[in-house]
């Protein structure tokens, strides 16, 4: 077992695109992607993390990068458990004398089993004692949202795998859902969209790219143009095209519909009391596709209710667990090692 500095407390974002570690006193002190690259003949990891994450599409055949998580919980238990002891070490430095308390964040929805698995991966990992927190309420206390009164606060949390849409009040979450659409399904949107429109097949990384390079979904937003290159599915020969930001937002349109169309559903469910604070208080969006450019005014126009995008929106769910660990005689603990601020 690793040990790390006395009393050290680590908040982690267990993304399925990215991890985040956050440390008491330190604040986040690693974001890298979620991906090992591993040697199939040896079963040897070769990199975590950046590192890794350059290797996709382009390594020998022995050598394939995985992504450990999918659609939000853990795919590949080994490589979670060896990637978690990689950040955290990474995180932390080598200096053992105590091994640390772990606050990680799960999807609001995830099963007794995903969470039972991402406890056992944390403390496989060098935790002294592993907690988990439901990524939106992590998400509110990162951004600075004040909980713990009797006021209604919605929150939008879009990270790769999973968005995460929750109503908070005393500290706890009174209306979720979690649905699998996020930045890794609007990859596959635009990767498809390409494919099918131009006969072109580009990799993983370059949709990612053209997403965040571009990334509109307003009609009347900034006009961009990008040249993609990829293989040609009719000659097989490498190729290259000029790929608009009207052509973005049409191949994400479909994940859109889908979350605004959850966002009405959590709405729908809320008590009439706090829907009257949430029209006062608008929603707040946090995680990695809050970024993309006017989605915020997007899902204002069709709510009508007033959108606001975090500080630091990327970073809010690591530094939320972080600060949630740091207040631990404040937290209600249930028999999943689960948590609510009390």
């Amino acid at each position: 077992m690793w040990f790390w500095g006395m009393g050290t407390d680590i908040g982690i974002d267990l993304g399925t695109a990215t991890v985040l570690v956050y440390i008491k006193n330190k604040g986040v002190v690693l974001k890298e992607p979620s991906v090992v690259a591993v040697d199939e003949n040896s079963n040897k990891i070769l990199a975590v993390g950046e590192e890794a994450r350059q290797m996709i599409g382009r390594t020998p055949g022995n050598i394939v990068a995985i992504r450990p998580l999918r659609d939000g919980v853990i795919s590949n238990y080994d490589m979670t458990e060896k990637m978690l002891t990689y950040f955290i070490e990474k995180g932390c430095g080598k200096k053992r004398i105590l091994a640390p308390k772990v606050m990680v964040c799960v999807p609001s929805q995830a099963t007794p089993v995903e969470k039972r698995a991402v406890i056992n991966a944390a403390k496989n990992s060098g935790a002294k004692s592993a907690y988990l927190i439901e990524e939106p309420l992590a998400a509110a206390v990162g951004a600075g949202l004040d909980i713990s009164k009797p006021s209604g606060n919605m929150v939008v949390d879009i990270g790769g795998g999973t968005t995460d849409i929750a109503v908070i009040s005393l500290g706890g979450i009174v209306v979720r859902s979690s649905i699998k659409v996020a930045g890794d399904k609007f990859n596959e949107l635009i990767l498809r969209y390409i494919r099918n429109k131009y006969k072109l097949m580009i990799g993983e990384r370059t949709a990612e790219d053209l997403k965040i390079n571009i990334r509109s979904v307003l009609k009347k937003g900034r006009k961009v143009t990008m040249p993609v290159r990829g293989r040609s599915l009719i000659t097989g020969l490498p190729d290259e095209v000029n790929i608009t930001t009207e052509e973005i937002r049409g191949a994400l349109q479909e994940s859109l519909e889908v979350i605004t169309k959850t966002i009405h559903s959590v709405l729908k469910r809320t008590p009439p009391e706090l829907s009257a604070d949430i029209i006062d208080n608008g929603i707040l969006m946090t995680g990695g596709g809050a970024l993309l450019y006017g989605l915020d005014e997007y899902i204002e126009s069709e709510t009508g209710v007033i959108v606001r995008v975090a500080e630091e929106s990327v970073s809010c769910v690591a530094k939320g667990a972080g600060l949630a660990l740091q207040n631990f005689n404040n937290l209600k603990i249930n028999s999943d090692m689960e948590v609510e601020l009390v």
